[in-house]
């Protein structure tokens, strides 16, 4: 008797933020994401994505890109059937999901992570005025990594104001390709001064060759500059870092690629996220050993998380409970 067909279903869920989340090119008080789910006699497998609207994804696109596609053999399939973006990602989890439970290993193991350590994730600050970004930063004194969102004119403010209110806080920072070349060398000092241990994409994907010719007096790390693993090598002339995130690689495998390219070309990784549940989160905690920074905190930014959510106590990710996804880690 042949084996069932593998059941592929997808869904679109939103889930509320617990405050507005602004950016340079927006803001959000809802993330919408999308789970896609196969079900075969070995289990069932979960992925979860958030299509990038800086990329023309919609989740109605996202929806419609993964029923088209259904369920592929394999991962080396699913890369040759969809492009990088959201709806990989979901289709590649859940492969990753389903691979774990079938084979009665963890993911983790799978990718060849033996044992997990507690990762501390930076806790997101919204854009604002330099007065209440500074507010926000002394409202968690607990947390100590702190990421700002910055806007481009007045982040020299934003960033001196708020490490005058977290004396004590790691800082990092993100751009989102809001500066401008003249801002650059400027703002770059700025932070510099602040302490500020990492700028992200300060300058617009495409248009960061100046990059290439200043002196760079804080790492600065690629954002949106860097999608996939064949991106890597023309960006090590003008970035420190690359930001490793699934919904732009399209997936875990080849996040996992990505990171194999940036240590390959002496690069220092971080590895991010959209804002999403827990489910989204475990897939990129794969990547945290790897990593010098991890921005995995955006479970922290909803009113409420999934069942079996991540553990994340003053900012440390805990050992991830293996009903989450993927089997949790190994021991």
């Amino acid at each position: 008797m042949p084996a069932p067909t593998p059941a592929l279903t997808v869904a679109i869920e939103d889930w509320p933020l617990s405050a507005p989340f602004v950016i340079s090119r927006g803001v959000k008080t809802s993330a919408r994401v999308v789970v896609a789910t196969i079900t075969t006699e070995n289990g069932v497998g979960r992925g979860e994505c958030v299509p990038y609207a800086r990329y023309g994804e919609t989740a109605e696109g996202v929806v419609e890109a993964i029923q088209t596609c259904g369920v592929p053999g394999s991962r080396e399939d699913l890369c040759r059937r969809l492009p990088p973006g959201a709806a990989r990602n979901a289709l590649d989890c859940a492969l990753w999901d389903l691979e774990a439970k079938a084979s009665g290993r963890d993911a983790a193991s799978l990718a060849s992570l033996k044992a997990f350590q507690p990762v501390e994730t930076c806790f997101t600050l919204s854009l604002g005025t330099a007065d209440s970004m500074a507010a926000a930063a002394a409202a968690v004194p607990q947390l100590n990594l702190l990421k700002l969102k910055l806007g481009g004119a007045g982040d020299d403010l934003r960033m001196t104001a708020v490490r005058k209110a977290r004396p004590d806080a790691r800082l990092v920072a993100d751009a989102n390709e809001a500066w401008t070349p003249d801002l650059l060398v400027p703002l770059l000092s700025a932070a510099a001064e602040a302490g500020i241990e990492l700028i992200e994409q300060p300058l617009p994907a495409g248009n960061d060759s100046a990059l290439a010719a200043i002196k760079r007096p804080v790492p600065v790390c690629a954002d949106e500059s860097a999608h996939v693993a064949a991106d890597v090598a023309c960006l090590a002339d003008r970035y420190d870092a690359v930001n490793i995130k699934l919904d732009k690689a399209g997936g875990l495998t080849e996040a996992l690629a990505m990171a194999s390219a940036a240590e390959a070309h002496g690069l220092d990784i971080m590895v991010g996220c959209m804002v999403a549940t827990s489910l989204a989160m475990a897939p990129a905690l794969i990547l945290a050993s790897r990593a010098r920074w991890v921005d995995l905190d955006g479970p922290l930014l909803l009113a409420r998380d999934r069942g079996h959510g991540l553990d994340i106590r003053d900012g440390w990710i805990n050992r991830p409970d293996p009903r989450l996804w993927g089997g949790g880690w190994s021991t």
